[in-house]
């Protein structure tokens, strides 16, 4: 049975390839600053979670905002018709679990798809104007309405001037012909984005601008996701080890850069469900390190031995690569205080099942500040 929402609570499903926990953390950071709402916790986006969700969603809740996880075709049609939301968010249509598509990216953006088909069919569907993998998502028969976030083409919420700054990244928001400048306290221009699709929902729910403003400001950041640690001799560590396919690992190496100041250094971790596009997406990443010229690439697990092979055929130095195999996790933490030296910026970004934090504690508590 299909938890009934009523009509006038909205009911918010967030989808996608990347980016569905920081939508959902920065749509209630905002909603908040009015109403109380039901907000389901990071990584709760499996349909048994929903079944969950739909008993915890209450009459004191003003809204409830939910991921809608995908890993297989049929999934959000299940999470739909257990709560059926009103309004939806596609954040993209990447790489993530494109093994259990054929590597078909058609067949993965068909199962996104889904939201839109099962969703209320007089709802508000979000999309990214500027992800061109978007434009597979079936939207031709949807009846709603369709509202678009974008910076790079135009858009029905776009943002400009994007610039990193210490505490996060900056924008101006263009909203019904004016400009508001917006602070959000994350890293990365993908987290523009991101922020663009909670202001879009925010408005089209009547929140003003500066209540958007101050709920992104003051929102709680998901938990190793490109999380800063400023240590002693002006090491930097940035902690992105939930996910990791490959347009997360080449956005990752991209706020690295940007952050860097001195040397930089990745350390990357195999990439689960690519299928018959791993090599292919290996190389993809490869390439992109060799054209970015970092100072060092550590690479950890087993298939992730690809990464620094396909870099080195690029041009990259050989003698700043090393891999290592899971088991060698103490051997790896070993050479790289020897390898690291004052200033340098190090990327660790993997997938949660490599436990590739451990790596990010050994850093925080060896180059603890004093």
């Amino acid at each position: 049975m299909v938890f009934n929402p009523k009509a006038e609570k909205p009911i918010i499903a967030v989808t996608g390839s990347a980016g569905k926990t920081m939508v959902k953390t920065m749509v209630s950071a905002i909603l908040r600053e009015r109403w109380v709402v039901f907000e389901s916790k990071d990584y709760y986006n499996t349909v048994d979670k929903t079944l969950i969700h739909a008993n915890e969603i209450d009459f004191i809740h003003r809204a409830a905002i939910l991921e809608y996880g995908m890993a297989f075709p049929g999934a959000i049609t299940e999470h739909c018709r257990i709560i059926q939301p009103n309004i939806g968010v596609i954040t993209n249509v990447g790489l993530a679990h494109i093994g259990n598509f054929e590597g078909k990216v058609e067949l993965l953006a068909a199962a996104k798809s889904e939201l839109i088909t099962e969703m209320n069919p007089s709802g508000i569907l979000f999309i990214n104007a500027d992800d061109s993998k978007s434009e597979l998502l079936h939207t031709r028969n949807f009846m709603g309405k369709i509202l678009t976030v974008g910076i790079k083409v135009k858009a029905d919420y776009t943002a400009e001037n994007i610039n990193y700054s210490e505490k996060g990244m900056t924008f101006t928001l263009i909203l019904n012909g004016n400009e508001y400048p917006f602070l959000i306290p994350i890293f990365g221009e993908h987290n523009v984005y991101n922020a663009l699709f909670a202001i879009g929902i925010a408005d089209q729910l009547g929140f003003l601008p500066a209540e958007m403003e101050t709920g992104l400001q003051t929102m709680k950041k998901p938990n190793h996701r490109l999380v800063i640690h400023r240590l002693k001799d002006g090491i930097t560590v940035i902690d992105d080890t939930v996910h990791s396919h490959p347009p997360a690992v080449k956005t990752a190496i991209n706020v690295l850069l940007n952050l860097a100041k001195q040397k930089k250094m990745a350390i990357l971790g195999s990439m689960p469900e690519l299928g018959v596009r791993t090599y292919q997406d290996y190389e993809d990443i490869g390439h992109h390190v060799a054209d970015m010229k970092l100072d060092f690439l550590y690479t950890f697990g087993k298939s992730s031995v690809h990464i620094g092979e396909e870099a080195i055929k690029a041009g990259y130095p050989a003698n700043q690569v090393k891999h290592y195999k899971q088991s060698y996790l103490k051997v790896m933490h070993r050479e790289l205080v020897q390898t690291i030296e004052p200033g340098l910026t190090i990327l660790v970004k993997g997938a949660s099942r490599l436990n590739m934090y451990e790596t990010v504690k050994f850093l925080c508590d060896h180059y603890k500040p004093d």
